[in-house]
């Protein structure tokens, strides 16, 4: 027989950890071990002082805001250690009361039972490049918001912009022009008026940091075939790669859509089949981008940078035909679909939501025909949990 392995769950906040052990076997002990500070000189003194006592150890904590530098530490010294997901950690229902001791007896338990299910930890480049979408994204959130204060001041004060297209050129031209007879409604025009120009200004930063540093990211061939689709440019292929990983830790399309909460939910029992919307379980940002770019799939012909254009031509003159056929047949398919929804009479949402369920497919069988073989090098070893 192997070497026991003692399980340890870390329940971790920003200042402590709280600590739990369970030794191997069905009726090995579970004990509190106590708490530590939550820097990498105490961790290492834990590691060190368990594997002295325990020999083979394996950590596991819950995925949450202080991230994963605790668990490449805790790699780098030589343990086992995954980060479970804590949407699929079970739950006794009769269960009211929660604590450190309580949660970290808990993982450290159903981890030895082989009960928790963990995620998917990007590397230190690819953690990097998810920060940045994100930081965009954040960035794209404060133009909406800085818009929508400016909008709802002039309607208060019924200014309205009757000259078609708002944020065009002429729209901005008649927003600098306005002036209001009170200095204190003047001053707070012109501060909105640079809080949406410094908003938009940080965004096309942004941006300009995710062209510069994607050609030469290792999954830079990745994102540029993601680009074959019709609707998927550089910012949201990024994303995709960014949020999503590695493509072929799912084994299916399905399993990616079901990951991504695009799946329907359903409450069914006996002969009673119910079925209701998408389970929204999933990573809400990429589920934003796959709507946003499924909208280019209700005409025969997209428009735009994203669309069937010259732009759309040249990304995939530089594509491998396979990925090129892909995109095609994506296109063809996604289209109809749209066409047909809306004369069954389908609403407009629930047509584009079911076009984003399906484009996911078509993008999971681009990512499977070109990841890189480093990338494929990189990814996490397998544990006694699946990753999702």
């Amino acid at each position: 027989m192997g070497e026991s392995i003692t399980y340890v769950g870390l329940d971790t906040h920003k200042a402590t950890i709280t600590v739990a052990v369970a030794k191997g076997g069905r009726d090995g002990e579970v004990r509190l071990h106590g708490r530590i500070a939550n820097r990498p000189a105490a961790v290492e003194r834990l590691a060190r002082s368990l594997a002295e006592r325990y020999g083979r150890l394996r950590f596991c904590y819950e995925a949450g805001p202080c991230g994963y530098g605790l668990y490449r530490q805790l790699r780098r010294l030589g343990h086992d250690c995954i980060v479970a997901a804590p949407s699929l950690i079970p739950r006794r229902p009769g269960d009211r009361v929660k604590t450190d001791r309580r949660d970290s007896l808990k993982l450290a338990r159903q981890d030895r039972a082989g009960e928790l299910v963990a995620v998917w930890v990007p590397d230190v480049e690819d953690e990097a490049m998810r920060d940045l979408v994100r930081g965009r994204a954040a960035a794209v959130a404060a133009v909406t918001r800085a818009r929508q204060q400016l909008q709802s001041l002039l309607l208060r004060h019924g200014v309205v912009y009757d000259g078609g297209t708002r944020w065009t050129k002429r729209h901005r031209r008649w927003i600098a022009g306005l002036c209001f007879e009170q200095p204190a409604q003047q001053f707070v025009l012109a501060e909105y008026r640079a809080a949406h120009a410094e908003a938009e200004a940080r965004r096309d930063r942004l941006t300009g940091e995710i062209e510069r540093l994607v050609p030469g990211w290792t999954h830079a061939a990745l994102v540029a075939a993601l680009q074959a689709m019709r609707g998927v440019a550089l910012v949201i292929a990024a994303t995709l790669v960014a949020e999503i990983g590695d493509f072929r830790r799912f084994a299916g399309a399905r399993q990616l859509m079901a990951y991504l909460g695009q799946v329907p939910s359903e409450n069914s029992s006996g002969e009673r089949v119910r079925r209701g919307g998408i389970t929204k379980a999933g990573n809400g940002r990429v589920r934003r981008v796959l709507t946003e770019a499924a909208w280019t799939y209700r005409s025969k012909t997209g428009t735009g940078k994203t669309g069937t254009g010259a732009a759309l031509k040249r990304r995939r003159d530089a594509l491998p035909p396979a990925v090129c056929a892909i995109a095609a047949k994506a296109e063809a398919r996604l289209t109809a679909r749209f066409r047909h929804l809306l004369a069954a009479g389908k609403l407009r949402p629930v047509a584009v939501t079911a076009v984003a369920r399906e484009m996911t497919g078509f993008l999971w069988a681009i990512a499977n025909a070109v990841e890189s073989p480093q990338a494929a090098s990189r990814r996490p070893e397998p544990t006694a949990a699946p990753a999702i």
